[in-house]
C-alpha cells in the first residue's frame, strides 16, 4: 500500500503541502510537525529559514524527527528565495557568501551582514504578523531581475528574460511573453530580489535552462 507524501514540500509562495516532488533542495523553520508527523497551524519556530542540499556526507535523515526539526523541500533556489528562505551557511557555505555579499552591495553596506541580520530583514518582508501569510508587492515587470518569481494571470512563476516561466511541483513550463510594462505581484521578498539583482544566482531547475540565461548555480 502506498503511503500518502508528508506535507513538506514548499510552493513560491510559501504554502507547505503534500506532494510526492521532491525537487533540488531541502531546508526547515525548525519543527513544525507533531508525533503524527502532521503540520499543526505554526509554519515557523525560528527566524532562521535556511535552504541546503539534499545530500551532506552521505548522512540519511529521517524529514521529520520527533520534536527536532521538519525538512522542507523546493524545487529550486528560486522556489526557496520567494518563499522567504536563504543559504544556509553550514552545507551551502559558498552560496551563503556569495548571497551575503550581494546583499551588501545591493544595500551599500560597509561589511558582510551576519546572518542573524538578515534573518530579521527577511522576517519582516516575507510574512504578515497577524494573518501569518506571505507579503507580496505590486512590481513592474521590466524592473525586475530575471530569477524571482512573480504571479501574473493568477499563475506563479520564474522570471527570466522578461518571461514567466509557469512553476509546477516538476518543473517549469513553457515561458510565457509579458510585456515589460505590465505590473505584476512580486513573490520574492525586495530585500533578496535586489540581492539577485546586485549579482547573487539563484540555482534553477534544469527546465528552467531552455528560457534562461542564467547559470544553474548561486
Amino acid at each position: 500500500m502506498r503511503t500518502a507524501p508528508l506535507q513538506n514540500r514548499v510552493t513560491p509562495t510559501g504554502e507547505i503541502v503534500s506532494d510526492p516532488g521532491r525537487g533540488l533542495l531541502m531546508g526547515n523553520r525548525g519543527c513544525l510537525h507533531g508525533p503524527d508527523r502532521r503540520l499543526g497551524v505554526t509554519r515557523w519556530r525560528s527566524k532562521l529559514w535556511i535552504c541546503c542540499v539534499l545530500a551532506w556526507k552521505g548522512v540519511r535523515r529521517d524529514p521529520m524527527p520527533p520534536g527536532r526539526w521538519t525538512a522542507l523541500f523546493f524545487l529550486d533556489e528560486a522556489t526557496a528565495l520567494a518563499a522567504g528562505h536563504r543559504p544556509c551557511a553550514y552545507c551551502r557555505r559558498r552560496d551563503y557568501v556569495s548571497f551575503a555579499e550581494a546583499w551588501g552591495r545591493a544595500h551599500g553596506l560597509v561589511r558582510r551582514p551576519r546572518a542573524h541580520e538578515m534573518d530579521a530583514w527577511l522576517h519582516i518582508e516575507r510574512v504578515d504578523s497577524r494573518s501569518r501569510r506571505q507579503l507580496t508587492r505590486p512590481a513592474v515587470i521590466g524592473e525586475l531581475p530575471d530569477g524571482v518569481m512573480i504571479r501574473h494571470g493568477g499563475a506563479a512563476g520564474l522570471l527570466v528574460g522578461g518571461r514567466l516561466l509557469p512553476w509546477s511541483f516538476t518543473g517549469y513550463a513553457a515561458p510565457v511573453e509579458v510585456p515589460p510594462t505590465t505590473t505584476v505581484e512580486l513573490l520574492t521578498p525586495p530585500v533578496t530580489a535586489a540581492t539577485i539583482a546586485a549579482g547573487y544566482r539563484p540555482l534553477l531547475h534544469p527546465s528552467a535552462r531552455a528560457g534562461s540565461n542564467l547559470p544553474r548555480g548561486g
